[in-house]
């Protein structure tokens, strides 16, 4: 399993990097698959600027607790009422036939 994370917004750095890690060739290609089709079905206005790189070419730490699930648990925080919320629900709404899990 892999997982895929959205737009950075106001947070600058490359620890805010959207990256989607892949575990072997299969991932690898079903992620550049759903890229690609996320640019060709133009559901972002926006360019999709996450990249997709193989698990061991870089080290990944586990955020604090209090990041954790952090949209899921701080529906109200204002970045996440007003901003990321309108991009989940954009999402779900298209591709809610495609996902195995809610957010």
């Amino acid at each position: 399993m892999f997982s895929v994370f959205f737009s950075q917004g106001d947070d600058i750095g490359t620890q805010y990097r959207s990256v989607i890690f892949y575990h072997d060739s299969v991932q690898q290609k079903e992620a550049e698959m759903i890229r690609a089709h996320l640019i060709d079905e133009k559901v972002f206005e926006d360019p999709i600027l996450t990249e997709i790189l193989p698990i061991e070419s870089n080290p990944f730490y586990s955020a604090e607790e209090y990041h954790q699930n952090y949209f899921n648990n701080n529906p109200t925080q204002g970045y996440c009422s007003t901003v990321v919320k309108a991009k989940v629900d954009k999402f779900m709404k298209k591709f809610s036939d495609l996902l195995k899990n809610q957010v």
